[in-house]
């Protein structure tokens, strides 16, 4: 069962400017972002990582960089399209009060199954979960037929990126989906399985994270009805 992490960039300067980033190039981190990467990275430093799956846009190879910092040893690093942000065509670099005017905005909001942004590079938003959930399957795959069962696979994204990907493990239809909250550097925890995955935090912002290391190698398998569920509190 492959454990996936999914940690959302920090608060950028496009956050505080309250405008729809996109794929704008040289949108950073703010003062406050730079904190919540670095205190992220403090949470998980102990935490053992096979992978790390970030989005190309700096916001969010800046937060990686953070959160790895205070590593001994560095995980291999892979820069994804398919988990980069959702192309929002025209909208990009609009402001979302003005946005919020659009006719498009409310069906955002309530039938994003339906939602293509406008523009040549706009892109359906059912078209944005699929190649998402596609690169974080393929990833967990991947990282579990090298490592173990046992391997934990960390994806640094964004915030519409993470909400259909728990969206999807959840079975939630992503018009659903934005019923889901994921603040900056906030930690999301899927537990992928050969039948269903497990959704076991979302929107995490602070605590313990003693419950993300693998058990130790004597650890018998649970059976009879502490099984049942499948979910670590079981």
């Amino acid at each position: 069962m492959t454990t996936v992490l999914l940690v959302r960039h920090g608060r950028t300067t496009s956050n505080a400017d309250g405008t729809l980033a996109g794929w704008t190039p040289g949108v950073l981190l703010d003062e406050k972002g730079r904190e919540q990467a670095n205190a992220i990275g403090e949470r998980l430093r102990e935490v053992p990582l096979q992978l790390v799956v970030s989005s190309p846009l700096d916001r969010c190879r800046e937060t990686t960089e953070r959160l790895l910092l205070p590593r001994t040893e560095t995980p291999e690093v892979l820069f994804d399209d398919s988990v980069g942000e959702a192309k929002y065509g025209d909208w990009t670099g609009q402001k979302l009060s003005e946005l919020a005017q659009d006719p498009l905005w409310p069906i955002v909001q309530s039938h994003p199954s339906a939602v293509v942004f406008p523009g040549v590079d706009g892109e359906s938003m059912a078209a944005m979960q699929a190649r998402a959930v596609a690169a974080v399957r393929r990833h967990s795959a991947s990282v579990e037929s090298q490592h173990g069962p046992h391997a934990t696979l960390l994806v640094v994204s964004h915030g519409d990126i993470i909400k259909s990907i728990v969206a999807d493990a959840m079975g939630l239809h992503l018009d659903l989906f934005q019923r889901i909250q994921i603040d900056p550097c906030s930690l999301s925890v899927i537990r992928y399985t050969p039948h269903r995955p497990f959704v076991e935090r979302v929107n995490d912002t602070g605590g313990s994270v003693a419950a993300l290391f693998p058990p130790p190698p004597e650890a018998e398998a649970p059976t009879g009805d502490a099984a049942v569920g499948g979910g670590a509190g079981s």
